[in-house]
């Protein structure tokens, strides 16, 4: 598996790693927890490095899982988790008070069978706390041993600008696919221009990149997709062009359409890391063979002027949470 960098304090991780929030969380039904750590030791046995969840998965039961899958092979991975949510009246909301952050770092050291957090993600920008406080309580966190690097997860650019001058970001977290490209615009010049790795989730579209889905797909209330726009039947029929023209290049390149979505991320640039999810292991296995897939200058300039005359249908979250991102 090929390295990248994240950040400019050396923070060197698989490619791609794994996103862990569906084995426990979000995405359906649970799966078993043996099934779940065999998963995760049999990415680190293929070369992934570099492992994300967060406290609020689950909650807490997917920090677990992480924890004991990866106990066997703690020198060699990193884990990402991520602080700042809770769950209020069945809604999450941001909450980054100093007390808050250390109460979580001691819960998630504990889960994790960690000593240190390689990486800790501030999860949702909290407009009530000054993100300088909040840089102020990862610095002691860093000074004391418990954290090596930090980021934010979906933070709007000038939050970025503001965090990295008090504290130096190693990541930032943002959905980012071909679905998605929005990120594109304001915060790819900002973290080039600042040195900071973009950790992109949900590369596939949350599933849909892959051709998995169409008008008559259904999902649990277990299920994320249930509540996101995006999955209403009349835009999953609507945004099948997308998905044509993902299986026309798989076709071309002999490769399938979640490699190359994949692919297509790992291309846009050096710093990049995805961390695509499963509960499968042939499907880890198919997305991990995606760094293997060359896309040379050619295809990303055909692909990207095909994407451009294509018009996603759908929001991607329902309007609470959109409101908790881009602050």
């Amino acid at each position: 598996m090929q390295k990248r960098m994240l950040g400019k304090d050396g923070l060197e991780v698989s490619a791609l790693g794994l996103g862990c929030m569906g084995l426990s969380f979000a995405q359906g039904p649970a799966l078993d927890r043996k099934e779940a750590v065999a998963l995760i030791r049999k990415a680190c046995e293929s070369g992934v490095t570099f492992f994300d969840t967060a406290e609020v998965y689950g909650p807490y039961v997917n920090e677990e899982v992480v924890g004991e899958a990866l106990a066997p092979f703690r020198s060699e991975v990193s884990i990402a988790t991520k602080f700042g949510v809770r769950f209020e009246d069945g809604r999450q909301t941001p909450d980054s008070r100093p007390e808050t952050i250390r109460a979580s770092v001691e819960g998630s050291l504990r889960r994790l069978r960690v000593e240190t957090i390689d990486l800790y993600y501030q999860h949702r920008v909290d407009p009530d706390v000054p993100i300088e406080d909040v840089a102020g309580t990862v610095k002691e966190l860093m000074a004391q041993g418990k954290v090596r690097h930090w980021g934010l997860s979906e933070p709007g650019v000038a939050t970025v600008r503001r965090a990295h001058a008090e504290l130096p970001l190693c990541a930032v977290q943002s959905e980012y696919s071909m679905m998605w490209r929005q990120p594109e615009e304001e915060l790819f010049p900002a973290l080039e221009e600042l040195g900071i790795g973009l950790v992109p989730f949900s590369p596939l579209g949350k599933g849909f990149l892959t051709g998995r889905f169409d008008r008559t797909s259904t999902f649990g209330k277990d299920d994320f997709r249930s509540i996101v726009p995006r999955f209403l039947p009349e835009n999953l029929d609507a945004n099948q062009v997308l998905v044509r023209l993902v299986a026309e290049t798989a076709a071309e390149k002999e490769a399938t359409p979640a490699q190359i979505a994949l692919a297509w991320v790992l291309a846009r640039k050096p710093w990049i890391v995805p961390i695509p999810g499963t509960k499968n292991q042939q499907r880890l296995q198919e997305n991990l063979g995606a760094a293997a897939v060359v896309l040379t200058d050619h295809d990303m300039q055909r692909i990207d002027a095909a994407l451009s005359g294509i018009n996603v249908v759908g929001d991607r979250y329902p309007e609470q949470l959109a409101k908790q991102v881009g602050k």
